[in-house]
């Protein structure tokens, strides 16, 4: 059995949130819970209980607690949560009213914003008095084209304390792929700014605005939010009011629309890469208390805590970080390039700003790696206690690299999940060992496992992740799928009442996950299946590559292995570096394992949210169309990989 990485001292243990919890648990129901192995299996057998105690421990704010935890409790979908219950998001988020920070916004150009729990609170109640004022009401749909600032999570707040629905895109979305999200869902109010700034560009979004409305008639007010000029000229914009105008000085108190647990909270939307996206509707009740479990007990969060993830308002991890206020904790939102203008940044911050919970993305931590980052060397970091890692697998190399050049005693969390639950399957422990290339434990009341294609479950062998049993975040279903069948085929069509991810994965000796990539990138050359994580894991160490993208081509009655490397500054693919990363390949993996093709590209092409696309790569290369292009960061990417010369041999 390979050794930990990091382990938690007993005081860590002990003062943790979720030692605390499991003592809680013991108390009220008489039980010797000693370990996260222990709580876990009681929170799968005995789910009801658990959501209950959790429900106390963090503090739900509600008219009551439902006598009944889970109605319909065999049926997914269909399962009912606390059902007697009515609540209000941004009321279970501004329970705090104090001078504790509550918000501090940082940006690429310097700036700085800090608001108070009482200051923040005072802000909801004006835009909450302007939305009320355009005539939002319960169940209104709310909708943000904006960057990751302040005054975003203001509307949002703003919007779910009338009991209306939030949505937003981020700026760098293009009008098509607005549309193809906004013009689904309708909305009557839509929040933006004059322009943002990213990479040392100012990018206006005014122009962008315009053409959304020519297309959505539905907007009935457009609020501009002065970002980049402190005047925006707005003379051209048909609904358009500045915020100044829009909001309400006056308001001071809010009145909390309750609403059911299931009431709709976000709309959200499937990357699209492959149709239209898919409008996933999300419910107050679960997000709250899912959030609240992941915060408290799986990142264990404190009042005294700087929380950060590095996300934009496009990508599901900007609604988990800002529930991050039911917490009590400090939330610090960042807009800009995360390399701009250098490339230790977001470490400069987190030492200015005391961040005790650092958030991002798997390629941020390889990237950083790749241009010689090393924060250990160059900051003071004393306060950093925990980094989360999602979006795509972190490579063993990674965990490496957070321990030997970020901190040697921090809880490093690869965690997964998805804008589908809006939270995590896969998440940290800060009571558990960390161990390279693994998720450390399944979530709480999670009734996470690996199945073949058959059904039946497996153990410490790769197959489909999935859930057999109701949880709180499962979404309420889909925007206008009013039979639910798009909701159904989406998750449910391949295990009768087991909610299936679409994940590659496996169970660990250590109970820990690893995931080797989504299940429809799997490859299967010679119809052994393959998750392109294991080939990414060894190409990273590869000095020369910057970063790569794997799939499969059809080819003489099977499927070969094909690899495409973007190489580092300075280097191009030559048959010595093939050859290196072959023999990486083959000595790591298996011969299968082995590409049948490298070829070199100039670019990755990449979602908006900066996961890469498989798929998208391989209909390419096989002449298929890719229907939504304005769902990628950068399209014009993918024109490199028609027709390639090196696929016809």
């Amino acid at each position: 059995m390979s050794a930990p990485l990091w382990q938690p001292s007993s005081d860590r243990i002990a003062s943790s949130n979720l030692q605390q919890f499991i003592q809680q648990v013991n108390d009220q129901h008489k039980l010797a819970l000693k370990d996260y192995t222990d709580l876990y299996r009681w929170s799968i057998d005995q789910t009801e209980d658990f959501w209950s105690e959790l429900w106390d421990f963090s503090g739900v704010v509600a008219d009551k607690k439902s006598n009944v935890v889970l109605a319909n409790p065999e049926k997914m979908p269909g399962a009912r949560w606390f059902p007697e219950s009515k609540l209000n998001f941004a009321e279970n988020l501004l329970k705090f009213r104090d001078d504790q920070p509550a918000i501090v916004f940082r940006g690429e150009k310097g700036q700085r914003k800090a608001l108070t729990y009482n200051e923040l609170y005072q802000q909801v109640a004006q835009y909450a008095a302007g939305l009320k004022n355009a005539g939002v009401v319960k169940g209104d749909r709310v909708a943000g084209f904006v960057p990751n600032c302040a005054e975003t999570l203001i509307a949002m707040l703003a919007t779910a304390s009338l009991g209306a629905v939030w949505s937003s895109c981020s700026p760098d979305f293009g009008i098509n792929g607005v549309y193809d999200r906004f013009g689904q869902i309708e909305p009557k109010v839509l929040f933006t700014t004059d322009g943002y700034f990213y990479g040392n560009k100012t990018l206006d979004s005014l122009e962008k605005v315009q053409g959304i409305l020519d297309r959505l008639p539905a907007i009935q007010q457009v609020v501009v939010i002065p970002f980049v000029t402190e005047t925006p000229d707005i003379s051209g914009l048909n609904h358009g009011s500045l915020l100044s105008d829009f909001i309400d000085p006056s308001a001071t108190e809010i009145n909390f629309e309750p609403v059911s647990f299931d009431h709709p909270l976000y709309v959200m939307y499937s990357s699209g890469t492959t149709g239209v996206p898919k409008c996933i509707v999300h419910s107050v009740g679960g997000t709250l208390i899912q959030h609240l479990k992941e915060h408290l007990l799986h990142t264990d969060v404190k009042r005294d805590d700087v929380l950060f993830y590095y996300t934009t308002c496009g990508w599901m991890m900007w609604n988990w970080l800002v529930t991050g206020l039911a917490t009590g904790c400090t939330v610090l939102l960042y807009d800009g390039s995360p390399f701009h203008p250098r490339p230790n940044i977001l470490w400069d911050i987190a030492e200015e700003e005391g961040i005790s919970i650092f958030g991002t993305s798997a390629k941020y931590i390889a990237a950083l790696e790749k241009v010689g980052v090393k924060p250990r060397e160059s900051h003071n970091l004393e306060k950093l206690r925990a980094v989360l890692s999602t979006g795509s697998p972190l490579a063993h190399e990674s965990f490496d690299y957070v321990y030997r050049d970020i901190k040697e005693d921090l809880c490093l969390s690869s965690i997964s999940g998805g804008t589908d639950i809006v939270s995590c399957f896969a998440l940290g422990c800060p009571i558990r060992p960390v161990y390279a290339g693994e998720l450390q434990c399944r979530g709480l009341g999670m009734a996470v496992d690996i199945f073949d294609d058959n059904g039946k479950s497996l153990r410490s062998e790769k197959g489909e992740l999935v859930c057999t049993k109701p949880f709180p975040s499962m979404p309420i279903g889909f925007w206008n799928d009013p039979d639910g069948e798009k909701y159904h085929d989406a998750y449910f069509a391949s295990f009768d009442n087991v909610w299936a991810h679409g994940d590659y994965a496996e169970i660990t000796e250590h109970d820990g996950l690893i995931i080797h990539g989504r299940s429809d990138a799997v490859l299967n050359p010679g119809g052994v299946r393959i998750g392109t994580a294991e080939i990414y894991r060894q190409v990273e160490k590869v000095e020369s590559v910057m970063e790569s993208l794997c799939i499969g081509q059809d080819w003489e009655d099977d499927v070969r292995v094909v690899l495409f490397v973007h190489m580092k500054e300075g280097f191009s693919l030559t048959p010595e570096i093939e050859k290196e990363i072959k023999s990486m390949i083959r000595a790591n993996t298996t011969p299968r394992h082995v590409p049948a093709k490298i070829i070199e590209v100039s670019d990755i092409p990449r979602t908006i949210s900066g996961k890469i696309v498989e798929l998208a790569v391989r209909h390419v290369i096989h002449n298929r169309p890719v229907k939504n292009t304005d769902a990628l960061a950068n399209p014009e990417a993918l024109e490199q990989y028609r027709d390639l010369p090196q696929l016809q041999s």
